[in-house]
């Protein structure tokens, strides 16, 4: 059974069309990450597998169930790009008062194990108003999982952590995917999905205009030679021209110090779609 199976959603506001017929499905233990500009329909899309938002027309169920209902709520865990918890919790009041809401029944135990998960094992007593933005990020990111949910929301999850946090993050991430736990990631840290998405979604005016995995998506661009004369470009080359290249160029005499195949990133294919668009 997918996580997340989306089928021709509408949302419109008025005259406006947040989202114009999106489908997209989330298998478990994969992990899609979406891109778009402000406005581009993610955050609605978001709200609507939530329970939060309804369409305008078509559906979307989480492990088999309605978006919304509770046995999707069950299933899944969510961190908003923006949320505030109170100031004068700790840690571990944040994650029980989360408990209650979720109906897990694993107390302390549950609180531990996903403080250190996060990297706040010695936080649990720490109050929220002491603790640094990346701290909160983290302590949000812990909230999400409570309960083992089987699709994870996640909006923005990095965007207040340092390199260092970031890396922390990844390597969660990968690790929750070996549980089978599937992942939507909304984010504008394109280098950070092209890292450990296995799919990615790029959504315009509420359509999607590009999907598949990274390195589909991020097409060769040709071969770089560094030469003793500087470097030279082959921008319709392959990987299996570099020897014959190679062998041609020395046979004039270049001296040769490093070759390197030429790809695309998501931000140009990002670019490229929006340009289309």
């Amino acid at each position: 059974m997918s996580a997340l199976v989306a089928q021709a959603l509408q949302k419109r506001y008025g005259p406006v069309a947040a989202l114009a017929g999106v489908d997209i499905t989330v298998a478990p233990g994969e992990l899609v990450g979406l891109i778009g500009a402000n406005g581009a329909g993610k955050s609605t899309l978001m709200k609507i597998i939530c329970g939060l938002v309804r369409p305008t027309s078509g559906a979307a169920t989480v492990c088999g169930a309605p978006a919304g209902s509770r046995e999707a709520r069950r299933s899944l865990g969510y961190l908003a790009e923006l949320f505030r918890f109170p100031g004068w919790s700790t840690a571990s009041e944040v994650l029980a008062l989360h408990q209650r809401l979720a109906g897990s029944a694993r107390g302390g135990v549950e609180r531990d194990a996903l403080l250190q998960l996060v990297g706040l094992g010695d936080a649990a007593g720490r109050r929220v108003e002491g603790m640094s933005k990346g701290m909160q990020q983290r302590l949000g990111l812990a909230q999400a999982l409570i309960g083992d949910p089987k699709l994870l929301l996640l909006d923005e999850p990095t965007s207040a952590l340092d390199p260092a946090g970031r890396r922390d993050v990844r390597t969660l991430l990968l690790g929750l995917r070996d549980r089978g736990v599937a992942v939507l990631l909304n984010s504008h840290l394109l280098g950070e999905l092209e890292r450990v998405c296995d799919r990615v979604v790029i959504l315009s005016g509420g359509r999607i205009v590009a999907a598949g995995r990274p390195e589909e998506l991020t097409r060769m661009g040709g071969i770089e030679i560094q030469t003793g004369a500087g470097p030279r470009r082959f921008p319709q080359a392959r990987r299996e021209d570099i020897p014959r290249i190679v062998s041609q160029l020395v046979s004039e005499g270049v001296d040769i110090y490093e070759v390197s195949v030429v790809r695309g990133t998501l931000e140009d294919v990002y670019l490229q779609a929006l340009a289309r668009e």
